[in-house]
């Protein structure tokens, strides 16, 4: 996708599906890693779409690796405890990224369905 920004400038965006929408009820890290290439800026979307349990609570956090093995955190949404959306934009990436996520409750399960996703540029 490519477009102009108001500036006039011309920007061509990838775009990006780190966390398709699914239902998660313990942490855990993403499978999909999106390879970069030369965009090195997400702008991305938490989309959290049904939340359950005693007092959930997710915090989904953005990481980046120059090697696919030694991961640092490039950025993270602020936590969602309900049904939610956050745009946030993330600089400085690495060559792959990927999310992780904490699923947490009071008592029992968590029950968080969501999605990450956005465009590279």
């Amino acid at each position: 996708m490519s477009y102009f920004t108001q500036d006039n400038a011309f920007v061509d965006a990838e775009d990006v599906s780190l966390h398709p929408s699914a239902t998660r009820t313990a942490s855990g890290t993403g499978s999909v890693v999106y390879e970069t290439g030369p965009r090195r800026t997400l702008s991305l979307l938490l989309a959290v779409t049904a939340a359950s349990g005693d007092t959930p609570t997710l915090d989904v956090t953005v990481q980046t690796s120059h090697d696919g093995t030694t991961w640092r955190t490039l950025g993270t949404f602020t936590q969602a405890t309900g049904v939610t959306s956050e745009r946030k934009g993330f600089g400085g990436a690495d060559r792959f990224v990927r999310v992780v996520w904490t699923a947490a409750a009071a008592t029992g399960s968590p029950s968080f369905t969501f999605a990450v996703t956005g465009e590279a540029v």
